[in-house]
């Protein structure tokens, strides 16, 4: 699977993400685009049918983390929108992963791909120790929860770029890595802890990177999410063809 760069559509409203993404309208090929629970919230499962009419590759950010059966049901319901990638909560326990799983098979046996979150980026090792009680070095609870969703029969996991390469250790380097917490080397870090710039997370291993601010905030948004794209993927990736932003 080749690399690719997910912007982060946290905006309030549907109005205000189809005015973002009016901005792309004339690249060839459509940017990867993650919902979360403000805009899903806010606009409902119309904006992801909408966007998805329009061509674009949807990852469902909702990380749901509920007992098994409710999350079963859940991932039935999600897996008629079409999204191509959801998640839920690793520390929700394997049982709960495996219900995921299965709520989102669909009949013919296809399904979009199932991720787990491990650790927020937002999350320090201190916030860990004195707020969750978790006394192991975070890289070692991340690639804990890794294997748990590997033995669930998830696709891979969120985990922040700097974990990336050990999560690959434990799980193979075809389990994959979903990481946010991207900031260019000159952009500020914002609420996030655990953090590197898109060049730094290819080479730990990180096969999606999800970019908000540094893309959405940005003075020329286009030309931000090329430089994502430069910065990240490989000369030989499709992404990275600059006639795709012509």
């Amino acid at each position: 699977m080749q690399r690719d760069v997910i912007i982060a559509c946290d905006f309030s409203s549907a109005e205000e993400c189809y005015k973002f993404l009016d901005k792309f309208q004339n690249l060839k090929r459509k940017p990867f685009l993650k919902i979360g629970m403000e805009l899903f919230y806010a606009a409902g499962p119309d904006i992801v049918k909408e966007l998805k009419r329009k061509g674009f590759k949807i990852f469902l950010d909702l990380k749901l983390h509920d007992i098994p059966n409710t999350v079963k049901k859940a991932m039935k319901v999600l897996s008629n929108l079409d999204v191509d990638m959801v998640n839920v909560h690793a520390s929700g326990t394997i049982e709960m992963m495996k219900a995921a799983k299965e709520g989102l098979t669909r009949e013919d046996g296809t399904r979009p791909l199932l991720i787990a979150v491990t650790q927020l980026t937002s999350t320090s090792q201190e916030a860990m120790t004195k707020q969750l009680l978790i006394d192991n070095p975070i890289d070692e609870t991340i690639a804990h929860y890794a294997k748990n969703a590997m033995e669930a029969g998830l696709d891979g996991v969120v985990c922040s770029p700097l974990e990336a390469s050990k999560v690959k250790q434990y799980c193979g380097p075809d389990f994959l890595t979903v990481t946010p917490g991207i900031r260019f080397a000159d952009s500020a870090a914002d609420d996030q802890v655990r953090i590197t710039d898109p060049a730094k997370a290819r080479e730990l291993g990180s096969d999606f990177i999800v970019v908000g601010r540094p893309i959405t905030a940005a003075t020329e948004p286009v030309a931000a999410y090329q430089r994502c794209v430069e910065e990240f993927c490989e000369k030989e990736d499709f992404l990275y063809n600059p006639s795709n932003f012509i």
